[in-house]
């Protein structure tokens, strides 16, 4: 019943639904957790600079994507541009990335539960969504694929109808209240929060080997995925904070922790909380953090399962379901790291901890671009990223600044990542000794 290979179902739409699903729920949470760092213009600027880092490398990434069309994404591109320890490196920040970053989405998702419920306990609906979502992606990936596509469209759907609700309440005092509490320094701090904006789009990259033409089909889906994505940020950031000033969207009403629903605190501002209108907002916004949420449960996968499949991690990893081509075993172990993940209660540090994870990952898959164009000039690159190499040159430059600057500011947690990092390559070198491979 098991085999490595994936089937491929998936078509340009599908991969925009995955690109956008992936990170949409970034424009739902987390990125306020950044403004008591930062403040409406600290915030703005770390935005700012994310928004040029993930241009161009999301261009580049679809370049990678198209030539080599597999899985396992970074991991993939680092091992055939330098070898496979440094592709290991790279595998390991990806797996990071992709494991951490869904126990976040859930948190949120039960946070927006309890506005409603606040009966219910926190950590239980965030369990509960962890079971139902990865059943759901252990189904098919074609039924999962058509599922992100409804709840994606559906989440965009509602970030338009937020904007239209709030926008025409924008207040510029409001908006440069306590613009910068920390000063510029707290740009930096605040970049692990801006990156959530776009976090995860390098997932469609991990979907191109289902693909049905990836060497067509998965640029439109970075480019496509990108330009709505940038667009709904600036206007989220723009209409949150400009209703009450961005306090009132990172500390609800009579509490000192950071909220993980900022969007309805917002409404609460323009709509009664006890209307039927923000009841049906707060249900539709659900959905792009289950967009979020079920999408990367899908990226992670792929990206556990290519790890097993070329024997860095236990074989098992990397087994393909026969009948619902799907990677069953990797699903079900990061569901276990995500529970684990969520009980500890930590969401900031969970966001910080897959940041990291993906920056480290972004500067490798940056220098393999550079190093097949290199060593590969005659490799099929159906797309090339535009401006090559000035536009990549700029991205890696910036990612590896921003890489520094989150280092920097996140403490133990930087020593906390270096750690899982250093014990995630120990366990790939040891697992590959005996065959001499890495």
């Amino acid at each position: 019943m098991q085999d490595a290979t994936l089937k491929k179902t998936l078509g340009p739409l599908s991969l925009w639904g995955l690109g956008v699903g992936y990170v949409i729920s970034g424009e739902y949470f987390g990125w306020n957790l950044g403004l008591p760092h930062g403040g409406s213009a600290g915030m703005l600027a770390a935005t700012l600079v994310v928004t040029v880092m993930y241009a161009g490398f999301a261009l580049a990434y679809a370049e990678l994507a198209c030539a080599l069309p597999r899985a396992g994404g970074a991991f993939v591109y680092a091992t055939r541009a330098f070898g496979s320890r440094v592709g290991a490196l790279a595998g390991i920040a990806q797996v990071i990335e992709f494991v951490l970053a869904p126990p976040a989405i859930a948190m949120a998702i039960a946070a927006y539960v309890t506005q409603r419920y606040p009966t219910l306990d926190v950590r239980l609906v965030a369990l509960a969504a962890y079971v139902v979502f990865t059943a759901l992606n252990a189904w098919g990936v074609k039924q999962a694929a058509a599922f992100e596509i409804l709840v994606t469209v559906l989440a965009v759907a509602e970030l338009v109808l937020f904007a239209v609700i709030v926008l025409p309440h924008f207040d510029s005092a409001a908006f440069m209240r306590e613009p910068l509490p920390n000063g510029w320094s707290g740009a930096f701090a605040a970049l692990p929060f801006a990156i959530w904006f776009y976090l995860g789009i390098e997932g469609v990259a991990n979907a191109a080997e289902e693909a049905a033409n990836p060497q067509r089909d998965v640029a439109f889906g970075f480019g496509a995925a990108l330009a709505t994505l940038v667009t709904l940020a600036l206007v989220v950031f723009f209409g949150a904070i400009g209703v009450a000033g961005w306090r009132e969207i990172v500390f609800a009403p009579g509490s000192s922790e950071p909220s993980d629903a900022p969007l309805p605190l917002a409404l609460a501002h323009v709509v009664s909380p006890s209307s039927p209108l923000y009841t049906l907002l707060l249900g539709v916004g659900m959905l792009g953090l289950i967009a979020s949420f079920h999408g990367i449960l899908l990226a992670a996968a792929r990206a556990t399962m290519e790890l097993g499949r070329a024997g860095y991690a236990p074989r098992v990893l990397g087994r393909v379901h026969a009948r619902s081509g799907t990677p069953r075993v990797a699903l079900l172990v990061n569901m276990v790291l995500g529970s684990i993940a969520i009980l500890s209660g930590r969401t900031a540090d969970i966001i910080t901890l897959s940041v990291l994870g993906a920056l480290l990952m972004y500067v490798l898959a940056m220098a393999s671009l550079f190093q097949l164009r290199r060593n590969e000039p005659a490799l099929a690159r159906p797309f090339r990223v535009p401006l090559y190499p000035w536009l990549p040159a700029v991205s890696f430059l910036v990612a590896v600044c921003c890489l520094i600057a989150v280092v920097w500011s996140a403490g133990f947690l930087s020593v906390a990542f270096l750690a899982m990092i250093g014990f995630g390559v120990a366990l790939a070198g040891r697992r590959t000794a005996r065959t001499g491979s890495l």
